[in-house]
């Protein structure tokens, strides 16, 4: 068994794991009878006797539970389907029951008593539609029902991840009916652990499973399978929302889910009733409060409470609110005015309202003194300031305050009273913490850059000390309203800010920087002006140098708003309309204008870069900034490494004024772009010591053999591929800038070398894929030249031209790689039609592994080369005479390549398994005849194979089916 290989050391454990969990494992053959048939998602036994052991009185016979499994199994294979399923999971389904004449809520889990459900996990699920077959490594059953796909690979796989998120895909594509019935997926190749919704496939969905204990891989798997947590994720961690229109999952991450946990142990201590939560922004603090709502509407321990969701204006309340809506919350009630939310506490109102703090102005002391109320305070650093928030406490005196924050909460007297008031027993003062640093290091987040602008474009200095920086007011500041005022009144900076031909120059800049650096990678950019005012002038200037079609103004509507503002007015279905098109990657607009709006609450993952000429600082400037933070990935899986921040007024000039926070809440918040330069000058002085002398005064056929020798071993190769990583991610962000001219050179031929060792060594990764777009450029204009190159492609490959490479005048191991890249094509592009060569592939599969290993030579591995073409070249000759069909041929080429039989033996033995493929020819795809066809294929090889004839069967029909998909 191979060290870290992908059954031994991840499948079989990650099952070993999950039974010491508590679930009973399957075996394949014992699964699919259960299923009857590899078309049947479900272990229809199991799910039928769960069904009538869970709903007593209600589904009352096997007819009746068979319904109930056909309602199942009907719901659409997309994920409106996949909805409908988990609302069965969520016993939100009715069934009707003759004997009452009504209908009855169907239960199809039990959370409350994990032992009252059926666990079962299985390998190897092969399911078919009919028109394709697919094969899930791990399946984790409830109740017979598939709830959890996990794909593993092998620890050695350093793509492994991404290649195990490909599978997943593309079962969606193939097995939709499947994937309909599955609420998650899990992917892990030991060294790593991820799980993500089904239906909703992009790379950031995908979280890093660490439980706050875990550490190595038996804890992972344990802590991520253990019965109660996935039937909790399974009923309280999912989410279904529509925005705009378009329905899409969540499933909440680890911090989400701890975070949960502590809050519903607060609302139970009758000692304690405050507590602050600080995740910071982006790492999906609205699911995380939406989540708290519904438990405590749902748990009966709660006592039929009323949860009061506290919000802080008009932006913020429409979009929580259609969360709300989204996901299933019943009985809310939305405050329309002060008094109507009085006249609701004071009747004693249950279930959910969702109120603005200013509505608590001046209300009675006493207005309800129930305890079993729960208040949920949106961005409780501002939301609570001043004498609202005692209005608030006081009218509610026994309820429990929970305050939520997306940024950490700043030194100012403000601050501190916020720590009093939520804070004051936890340790630190935050109930739960969820740091900048903690998210970027989960990739929750991606790390923000900035970059001053040019001298001449900043604003001056002494206006903004004496307008901005030195206005007492501005402490710990936490509102984009208070900002708005201190501009107001700032007569002389914004005058300077909406000069016009300053205006004119910032919008040639941005222009020319975008089209420069941002639109090259396929991202879009927010440009911040100081009112609203400046977004129409900015719009007219940016016109003149950009088609009208790629930007567009987002502002709000004043009444009184003169006929210049007016004109960039939007409808709400308008402005729907273009935060929609904004996400998408092809379509205008590219660029939005904005002041106000669309800072705060707005998420576009496609956010790149905000150029800012508005001046902001402290939860302001966190707010806005964030914006560029969310991770992205486009559908070549090119990722969003970072976010990035042009800075026109000079706030990031007094950083440490710009943000009144404690300095560990915002390390690494934002770093100067000079960090990256002198990242990517160290990144290049270490390829000059470490990797470029290995070409030194060497050319072409030998550059390219020293390049292959010198990172033949695995684990220097792939530190090399981590280095190239890193070394795009930051040439991406940089380029093009004059500061890289000087090493352009170099950096060619660095990927010069990736590409060739990717090629050589990993040839079932499509290289290309993996560069960044800018790279991709480099890559595609300078292939042709240079000392390093790719072994050379064969287009017509046969057994001719592999002879021509054996006789080559080249290098040893420049052959080597050369026949094994070749074979590798051939076997691709020519397996299906003709099987017999995908057993000469997986014998040049071994060979590549003893060479990299070093248990080969370059002359050794020539040697089995060459007899492999040998080989290759007897089999096209003999397939030319052969009476044998294609899979009865690939079968003897099998026996001979793969074991050893003489030719003699192996056209025998072939020629006796003929019949049986001929008298079950759908085997591929039907279980039943599959095991017909082994019963036959035991008799006919069970002579040969010496009593391993159980293992012979399985390789040879895993050979085959990976022909036959």
């Amino acid at each position: 068994m191979s060290l870290g290989g992908e059954r031994g050391s991840v499948q079989n454990p990650f099952i070993r794991y999950a039974v010491e969990a508590g679930w009973t494992y399957l075996p394949r053959e014992e699964a699919l009878r259960l299923r009857g048939g590899e078309g049947s998602p479900f272990l229809r036994r199991v799910l039928v006797e769960q069904l009538q052991r869970l709903n007593p009185g209600v589904v009352d016979s096997v007819a009746k539970a068979e319904e109930v499994m056909a309602r199942l199994l009907g719901v659409r294979p997309n994920i409106e389907g996949n909805l409908e399923a988990w609302e069965y999971l969520k016993g939100l389904k009715t069934v009707f029951v003759e004997a009452e004449r009504r209908e009855r809520n169907l239960k199809l889990l039990d959370p409350e008593h994990p032992e009252k459900n059926a666990f079962h996990v299985t390998d190897e699920f092969e399911f078919s539609n009919g028109r394709f077959r697919i094969r899930a490594d791990v399946v984790l059953l409830v109740n017979g029902l598939p709830v959890i796909v996990v794909e593993t690979k092998a620890a050695t796989r350093e793509e492994g991840i991404a290649e195990a998120l490909d599978q997943i895909r593309r079962y969606h594509e193939e097995a939709p009916e499947l994937m309909a019935q599955a609420q998650l997926h899990a992917l892990t190749h030991l060294v790593r652990f991820f799980y993500g919704p089904t239906w909703n496939l992009s790379r950031k969905m995908l979280f890093n499973w660490r439980d706050e204990q875990a550490g190595d891989y038996e804890t992972l798997v344990k802590a991520f399978v253990a019965p109660r947590r996935v039937l909790r994720l399974l009923t309280d961690y999912i989410l279904f929302v529509r925005k705009d229109g378009e329905l899409s999952k969540a499933v909440l991450r680890p911090h989400q889910m701890r975070a949960v946990d502590k809050v519903l142990a607060r609302a139970q201590d009758p000692q304690k009733r405050r507590g602050l939560v600080w995740h910071t922004q982006g790492s999906g603090k609205t699911y995380t409060m939406i989540t708290v709502a519904k438990k405590l509407l749902e748990d009966p321990r709660f006592q039929n409470p009323t949860v009061l969701m506290i919000v802080d204006r008009n932006e913020l309340q429409q979009q929580l609110f259609q969360n709300l809506e989204a996901v299933g919350l019943s009985r809310v009630r939305v405050a329309q005015s002060k008094e109507d939310l009085r006249r609701l506490l004071r009747q004693d109102a249950r279930g959910l309202i969702v109120s603005m703090i200013h509505k608590f102005d001046q209300a009675d002391a006493g207005l309800n003194t129930r305890e079993n109320i729960f208040v949920l305070i949106d961005e409780a650093h501002r939301s609570t300031g001043g004498d609202l928030g005692n209005y608030l406490m006081g009218a509610l005196p026994n309820a429990t305050f929970i305050g939520f924050t997306g940024t950490p909460i700043d030194k100012s007297a403000h601050g501190k009273g916020t720590f009093k008031v939520f804070g004051g027993g936890d340790p630190g003062g935050y109930l739960d913490k969820y740091s900048i640093r903690e998210s970027i290091e989960d990739g929750t987040t991606v790390p923000l850059h900035y970059q001053m602008a040019p001298n001449e474009l900043l604003v001056d200095r002494e206006a903004m000390e004496r307008e901005f920086w030195a206005v007492a007011e501005l402490e710990g500041v936490a509102d984009v309203e208070e900002i708005n005022r201190v501009l107001d009144r700032a007569v002389t900076l914004k005058n300077m800010l909406k000069s016009p031909e300053r205006v004119q120059r910032i919008a040639a800049f941005v222009a020319e920087h975008f089209q420069k650096y941002v639109q090259p990678m396929g991202y879009k950019a927010f440009l911040v002006a100081v009112d609203r005012e400046a977004c129409g002038l900015y719009k007219e200037a940016l016109d003149r140098h950009l088609p009208p079609e790629m930007s567009q103004v987002v502002i709000s509507r004043g009444y009184n708003d003169p006929p210049h503002v007016r004109r960039y007015h939007l409808s709400d279905e308008e402005e729907a309309q273009v935060r929609k098109a904004f996400r998408k990657p092809d379509e205008n607009p590219k660029i939005l204008i904005v002041t106000e709006k669309l800072l705060t609450g707005y998420d576009a993952p496609i956010l790149y870069a905000m150029y800012l000429d508005k001046p902001m600082r402290d939860h302001v400037l966190l707010q806005a900034i964030a914006r560029v933070n969310r991770p992205y990935e486009d559908q070549e899986g090119r990722r969003k490494t970072s976010g990035l921040i042009v800075d026109f007024v000079g706030i990031f000039d007094h950083l440490e004024r710009a943000l009144a926070f404690d300095s560990q809440d915002v390390e690494g918040v934002v770093e100067d772009l000079d960090v990256l330069k002198r990242r990517f000058e160290d990144l290049m002085a270490k390829a000059r010591k470490e990797f470029l002398p290995v070409l030194a005064e060497r050319s072409g056929d030998k550059a390219v053999e020293a390049v292959l020798e010198h990172f033949r071993e695995k684990g220097r190769r792939e530190a090399f591929y981590a280095y190239i990583r890193e070394l795009e991610e930051v040439y991406e962000i940089l380029s093009p800038d004059p500061f890289l001219r000087p090493f352009l050179e170099d950096y060619q031929r660095l990927l010069e070398m990736y590409r060739l060792l990717r090629s050589a060594y990993e040839p079932h990764v499509p290289v290309d894929k993996s560069f960044l777009r800018k790279t991709a450029e480099i890559v595609q204009k300078h292939t042709a030249g240079g000392a390093v190159r790719e072994p050379e492609a064969t287009y017509e490959i046969n057994a001719q031209t592999l002879w021509a490479l054996v006789g080559a005048e080249k290098p040893d191991t420049v052959k080597v790689f050369n026949l094994l890249t070749a074979l590798y094509r051939l076997v691709e592009a020519k397996g299906k039609e003709e099987p017999h060569l995908v057993p000469i592939g997986e014998r040049a599969e071994a060979i590549r592994r003893r060479f990299e290993e070093r248990q080969l030579s370059s002359q050794q591995a020539l040697a089995e080369l060459e007899e492999l073409v040998r080989q290759l070249k007897e089999a096209e000759e003999e397939r030319r005479e052969s009476p044998l069909s294609k899979e009865a041929f690939a079968v003897a080429w099998w026996l001979r390549v793969q074991k050893g039989l003489s030719p003699e033996e192996a056209r025998d033995l072939a020629a006796k398994v003929e019949a049986p493929f001929r008298t079950f020819p759908h085997w591929a795809h039907s279980g039943a005849q599959e095991r017909e066809l082994r019963r036959e294929l035991y008799k006919v090889l069970g002579k040969a194979s010496a009593g391993e004839v159980v293992g012979w069967v399985n390789e040879l029909l895993a050979l085959l089916r990976r022909v036959a998909e």
